[in-house]
């Protein structure tokens, strides 16, 4: 809802395509180029279904550097660079802003368990630091701490503080922020089955996991919006809510990657903790997948 958002529409959570060696960069070039080709609005690396949690640090820079050089300013990138650690947060944040990075995504601290006075602290500092802006990520069921309402506006006049990826799941209270903080951040679902409902109140768009498979048809969802066919978005956002359900039925990035890999972008490996998709809910996904014209 500012004047300048990172994005309109559609930033996939892009996977990274990963083996026994590393990051598989000879994937990972094609990956996204095909993205880019499918019209996607932004990419979003090393975030948490990029597997940014379990990626060394070289690896993590390296990740982010090598999208930027492959997309070569035709999609914003953003860097995802949130930690626990709020110095660590720092120091790679300002090496995505060095390395070309056109924007941050920046969780909670995980484990901690910040105070909303913590939450304020962390994040203008890490905001002071930075050189591009940054999109304050809550997802409070996986990091244990997530952002009240007033916390964002208390956030909102940094000039370096843009936008919210908002997968608190909660509703309510994406409609109590949009209330408080208007058009001083943007608001970007970062669940896939909230797109609709929070484009209705203002939202700028998604931070995807199903524009992995299917980057058009998401991005569809989100142009019907914005061209004011509001009941073709909302048929799209039903019409998809099984494969997103399926592609949740175990934690991010499990099912993506299963998917990604029937696909053939990349290698069906996770790092542990996460191990690969139980076969019933992979049968599940396929079947919907064939639905969708993904699969033979």
């Amino acid at each position: 809802m500012t004047n300048h958002p990172i994005f309109r529409g559609v930033a996939t959570a892009l996977v990274t395509p990963l083996n026994e060696n590393g990051i598989d960069f000879e994937a990972f070039g094609p990956l996204i180029d095909w993205q880019i080709a499918e019209g996607v609005n932004a990419l979003v690396i090393a975030g948490t279904t990029g597997e940014g949690s379990t990626l060394t640090d070289d690896e993590h820079r390296e990740a982010i550097r090598f999208a930027v050089e492959r997309a070569a300013g035709r999609v914003p990138i953003i860097a995802g660079t949130g930690s626990n650690d709020t110095a660590y947060a720092i120091d790679l944040s300002r090496y995505a802003c060095e390395a070309g990075a056109d924007a941050l995504l920046v969780v909670t601290p995980y484990y901690n368990k910040a105070t909303q006075k913590g939450l304020i602290a962390s994040f203008t500092a890490i905001a002071d630091a930075s050189a591009k802006p940054i999109i304050l990520y809550n997802v409070p069921s996986r990091t244990g701490v997530g952002f009240e309402p007033e916390t964002y506006l208390a956030l909102a006049g940094h000039p370096n503080i843009a936008g919210i990826k908002e997968a608190n799941g909660d509703i309510s209270k994406i409609v109590r922020t949009a209330a408080l903080v208007g058009d001083k951040l943007d608001i970007y679902s970062g669940n896939d089955d909230q797109v609709v409902p929070i484009l209705s109140v203002g939202g700028q768009g998604v931070i995807s996991v199903l524009s992995n498979i299917l980057p058009a048809k998401t991005v569809e969802m989100c142009d019907r919006w914005f061209r004011g066919d509001a009941a073709g978005a909302a048929a799209l956002q039903c019409e998809m809510t099984p494969i997103i359900n399926a592609l949740f039925s175990e934690v991010n990035p499990i099912p993506v990657k299963a998917a990604m890999a029937a696909m053939g972008w990349c290698q069906n490996y996770l790092r542990l903790p996460l191990t690969p998709m139980e076969d019933f809910r992979w049968e599940k996904l396929r079947a919907l997948m064939v639905q969708q014209g993904l699969l033979d």
